[in-house]
């Protein structure tokens, strides 16, 4: 496991970005923020996976390009000991752990709270997301903090007993999930993934799919079925929009990386592609994950 993690540090290594402080319980917390000219802006809070930084979603993902064209602020916290304390026990996780008592909902809490009260994020605005770790902590969040965010997006990531039981968000929140079905580390169809370093019992994507549905007041079943442009031939992989009928500013998406990895779709994120491809999968060229994340969150003001 220590080599696997030790590897996975090595394929998404990137340069150190200027980090900005927060206290949290006697515990300094960072994370890097970058504002447009024009405030108050919609924010978008990125969280890594495990093993990454904040840093390592600024170089290994098209969020910075997309938040300039855009005129959003954007924010990127760093996990202790680069980890998320989601909703997980830690026996059903993989890899690293933050330190025990992290409370890393009063985290993002307190940060949204210190941008919105020096005027630099809309409070109206706000979304989350996160890969991996990050996802399931986006999903965390909704579950206790529903009111603060305006919409969430999971990359790589579904549900357990152990996270959907104890989640009550105290009000809908628009949702777009993100997931391969070559996924070897968070399998699609559920349970244990093919890697020697999966944990088990997650839930199919399918199934988390069909708890945010509930959870938003949306029909059952699918409202419609969309195959993407497969732009990319040589990625080895397609992608699928499965959308909802959901009331207005509930909705729920489903993007199905048709063969894809434990891997952002879009820009490239790793040092060493072959290397990531053996131990997380191919990654998905068709589409930018930033880019279809945003365009959902500026439907859901």
């Amino acid at each position: 496991m220590i080599r696997f993690l030790a590897l996975l540090l090595v394929l998404t290594c990137a340069n150190a970005a200027a980090a900005e402080t927060i206290a949290i319980g006697g515990t300094t917390r960072k994370y890097a923020l970058r504002l447009p000219d024009t405030k108050p802006a919609p924010l978008v809070i990125v969280l890594h996976g495990n093993t990454q930084s904040g840093a390592d979603m600024i170089t290994r993902t098209a969020w910075p390009a997309v938040a300039k064209r855009e005129g959003f602020a954007v924010v990127f916290p760093d996990g202790l000991n680069h980890s998320w304390a989601d909703l997980r026990p830690v026996n059903l996780r993989a890899g690293r752990v933050p330190p025990h008592g992290t409370d890393d909902v009063a985290f993002i809490a307190k940060l949204i709270e210190r941008l919105v009260a020096d005027g630099s994020a809309d409070p109206k605005r706000i979304y989350v997301t996160g890969i991996s770790n990050g996802g399931a902590m986006t999903m965390t969040l909704v579950c206790k903090r529903a009111d603060l965010f305006a919409g969430a997006a999971s990359v790589a990531m579904s549900l357990t007993d152990q996270s959907a039981n104890p989640c009550r968000p105290a009000r809908p929140v628009p949702m777009l999930m993100m997931n391969g079905t070559a996924d070897p580390l968070v399998p699609f169809k559920g349970g244990r993934g093919t890697s020697r370093f999966a944990v088990d019992r997650f839930w199919p994507a399918e199934k988390t799919l069909s708890f945010w549905r509930r959870n938003n007041g949306c029909e059952a079943k699918d409202a419609a079925i969309v195959e993407l442009d497969d732009a990319d031939h040589g990625d080895r992989s397609t992608v699928t929009r499965i959308e909802s009928k959901c009331p207005p500013g509930r909705d729920v998406v489903l993007y199905r990386v048709n063969d894809g990895g434990h891997r952002m779709p879009g820009s490239p994120d790793a040092r060493f592609p072959r290397l990531a491809n053996t131990f997380l999968g191919p990654q998905n060229r068709d589409i930018d994950g930033a880019e279809a994340i945003w365009a959902f969150f500026k439907k859901s003001p």
